[in-house]
């Protein structure tokens, strides 16, 4: 298999387009044509993750986080990551990262993270929006229902838990083939009415192409009509975080201790218990203070997540309890739900999870 056919895979999940602005997902080192050996997944990639992959005989990392951030001037080796991009082209390895293009998928890290709690009926916390567009086509009676099925098949018509979604109303259409046209349908220069079928679907932004070439492919006229708008919807399927309900609610100090051993927690940071059970919990692995306020509005009773400042726990305001409990530690199981989705897809490719613990915070206990 070719790197860009894992790849290709890989953004089939986790579209670029859906990562944030500034975020640096996708192929960083090495070349789209070479074919994989075997690839090692890691959280991070750092000199011990290539050197294992090397020892290992794989060709390609995938890691959750992007060696590469920022702009690289110069290749020295005088940094981490410049020194880990030099060892990953000596010894041609290819590395991809797959970040907050992952976060913010419907069945991503975070849905990965309230598996693991086992929290049932989750939505995303925080759903973006602009990422949706309407298709909006006419066509022959006749050839409605096939090309209704071509465009569902192209990737268009989902809305939340269903799917072939449509409107759809008949009417007349009218045209005048000119003398260079080769009509479907009735004659050069004479008007023609035909019974139409307006179908509308929501499709995707990232889909747009595939779409409208099915709609192409599937409709029987030269020139086919159709309009294209783009939408300010919410698109419950991406955004940032999750929330969901516990199957059995449960005291506070005895969640806290189920979160700290099944994320295997040295501490836990958080704000002061409000003497009330737990039932309904927000997450988001990584960073997510931003998505505080998100938390309370959905009626959380709890927030877990990692990297907040001081200050910020104040903001919890006696409404939520606010759980920090490590960045590496609430992304831990990325890897893990990286070699599911690659396995279930091509079951006969050679993966590995690394045997490095990349988490750069150690504790004094």
């Amino acid at each position: 298999m070719l790197i860009k056919e894992l790849a290709t895979f890989l953004e089939s999940i986790a579209p670029l387009c859906y990562q944030e602005d500034y975020d640096n997902s996708g192929l960083l080192v090495g070349s789209p044509e070479i074919e994989i050996t075997s690839a090692l997944i890691s959280l991070d990639c750092t000199e011990e993750v290539v050197d294992e992959a090397i020892s290992r005989g794989c060709n390609l990392v995938i890691s959750h986080h992007p060696i590469v951030f920022k702009g690289l001037k110069n290749l020295t080796g005088s940094n981490n990551v410049e020194r880990v991009v030099i060892k990953a082209i000596k010894h041609e390895i290819a590395l991809y990262a797959i970040h907050t293009n992952f976060d913010n998928v419907l069945n991503g890290v975070n849905s990965k993270i309230c598996e693991i709690i086992g929290l049932k009926n989750c939505n995303i916390l925080h759903s973006k929006r602009n990422l949706l567009k309407k298709l909006v086509t006419y066509v022959p009676l006749s050839h409605a229902e096939h090309l209704r099925t071509e465009l569902f098949n192209a990737g268009a018509g989902n809305i939340g838990n269903y799917s072939e979604c449509s409107f759809n109303v008949d009417g007349n259409g009218t045209y005048l083939a000119g003398e260079n046209a080769s009509p479907y349908l009735g004659n050069k220069g004479l008007r023609h009415v035909e019974k139409e079928t307006r179908i509308e679907v929501i499709l995707p932004d990232y889909k747009e192409q595939q779409v409208l070439a099915a709609l192409h492919q599937a409709h029987p006229y030269e020139e086919v009509a159709f309009d294209l708008y783009s939408l300010a919807n919410n698109f419950s399927e991406v955004g940032s975080g999750m929330i969901g309900n516990l199957e059995h609610e449960m005291s506070e100090t005895d969640f806290l201790n189920h979160i700290k051993l099944i994320f295997k927690c040295a501490v836990i940071k958080h704000t002061s218990l409000l003497n009330k059970k737990i039932k309904r919990v927000a997450v988001c692995g990584g960073s997510g203070g931003f998505l505080l306020q998100k938390a309370i509005t959905a009626g959380a009773d709890i927030f877990i997540t990692s990297d907040l400042k001081y200050h910020e726990f104040f903001e919890a305001e006696k409404k939520i309890i606010i759980a920090d409990i490590g960045h590496f530690e609430s992304e831990q199981f990325t890897q893990e739900l990286l070699q599911e989705s690659i396995s279930k897809k091509f079951p006969k490719f050679a993966l590995h999870l690394t045997k490095q613990n990349t988490n750069p915070i150690k504790y004094l206990i």
